[in-house]
């Protein structure tokens, strides 16, 4: 995507306080901490916040939100740009479609404390005819999709750009909106972490949850107290950690992958200086000195232990190359040992933790094998806002980082 250019213009001071208080929310450190309190607090008191007038009044502040900032000519060329008008529209069709659901859910709720079937088995009584009554509905459909793809090709440009040039790298090069979530998790994750790994654990937790999720309630009818902890995760992995990640990075990333505000000019010539370290960083360079300053200890003035790749010297294999190895993996283990043990108490040792505590009533419920991977996806899943966050807030890069392999 093109730099916004910034056309200078008269504005009033509300404006002028309206773009920099929307710059102040969008920062993702405020954005990401706000979408998590705010879906929790909605799921929380659900009943004041799932109705027509709260659902109304959000969607027409979206609305209003946009039709002000059309004013400013930054926002206008992210927002009107054609290859990104279609993810405006999704996030007002997701928002509808998502407040309907949970509408219906709670009015089922409350239905069900009044002994009444879900609202959905008394309209499956009503029959309706496939002629007329369904082919009309779907006939009328489609006249006016029809319309609005004709208007859409009219008054929108294709986003046709011009032949692929080696010599010419566009600044930001993004890839489709659809993969815009994984190239926003390169910012905090290594590549083959972000690119394989997460994906593949993804494709295959979705593929498990038929086999994991054993709860017969909530099929055929909306409901939320009877699948509280499906829905609350579903809606946190869906909203938080991955419609929050494409918005991220369609409208607020720009030129080098800086963030920028909405209402920001995309300056292509801005730099952003990070320091980025790691755990072991923190424990050698920063932590152990001060325990030598206040104990006099000197195992603790020794420094990062330095690691080389050795690899390469298993071929030929030989004694001494197997010995030099085994030392560099336990040097690399001596410089490491905060990241693996926080990691292996993240992974085997707090899943015996929930399982007495917050999650004991899954853990009763499903067998050992199915317990295990329900608790390994949700920790799995865990790890990227508590990635996110370290990144943020320490400008943490990696637990581990060997020359091997980087987590």
């Amino acid at each position: 995507m093109a730099a916004a250019a910034y056309a200078p213009t008269e504005t009033s001071a509300w404006f002028e306080a309206f773009k920099a208080f929307s710059n102040l929310l969008a920062d993702p450190r405020l954005s990401f901490a706000l979408a998590t309190f705010g879906l929790f607090a909605a799921l929380r008191w659900r009943r004041a916040v799932f109705n027509w007038w709260v659902g109304g009044a959000v969607l027409v502040g979206l609305a209003i939100f946009f039709i002000v900032g059309l004013k400013d000519p930054n926002f206008r060329l992210i927002v009107a740009k054609p290859d990104n008008v279609p993810i405006t529209i999704m996030l007002f069709l997701t928002t509808f479609t998502l407040w309907l659901a949970m509408v219906q859910a709670v009015n089922n709720d409350r239905r069900a404390e009044q002994k009444l079937p879900p609202e959905e088995k008394e309209t499956s009584q009503q029959k309706t005819w496939v002629w007329p009554d369904l082919l009309y509905i779907e006939f009328i459909a489609l006249i006016l999709c029809s319309v609005a793809l004709i208007l859409w090709a009219i008054y929108l440009r294709a986003p046709l750009e011009e032949p692929a040039n080696p010599s010419v790298t566009p600044n930001p090069s993004k890839a489709p909106w659809y993969f815009l979530g994984l190239q926003e998790m390169l910012v905090y994750y290594d590549p083959w972490y972000a690119g394989v790994v997460l994906p593949l654990i993804i494709i295959f937790g979705l593929m498990a949850i038929p086999y994991i999720d054993n709860n017969p309630k909530g099929n055929g009818y909306y409901t939320f107290a009877e699948r509280k902890f499906a829905i609350t995760l579903f809606l946190y992995g869906y909203l938080a950690l991955w419609v929050f990640m494409i918005i991220t990075g369609t409208f607020l990333r720009g030129p080098g992958w800086n963030f920028f505000g909405p209402f920001e000019y995309w300056d292509p010539h801005k730099v952003v200086a990070l320091n980025n370290v790691n755990v072991s960083d923190y424990v050698w360079v920063v932590l152990f000195p001060k325990i030598y300053q206040l104990t006099g200890i000197e195992w603790f003035n020794q420094g990062l232990p330095p690691v080389r790749n050795v690899i390469w010297q298993l071929i030929p294999p030989s004694w001494e190359n197997t010995r030099e190895f085994w030392h560099e993996v336990g040097m690399a283990f001596k410089r490491e040992f905060a990241g693996i043990f926080f990691l292996a108490f993240y992974f085997l040792v707090l899943p015996g933790i929930l399982a007495k505590t917050w999650m004991k009533k899954f853990y009763e419920q499903l067998d050992f094998v199915r317990y295990s991977i329900l608790v390994f996806l949700v920790l799995t899943m865990g790890t990227l806002p508590l990635k996110m966050v370290c990144r943020w807030l320490f400008n943490l890069k990696y637990f581990i980082d060997t020359p091997w392999i980087k987590f």
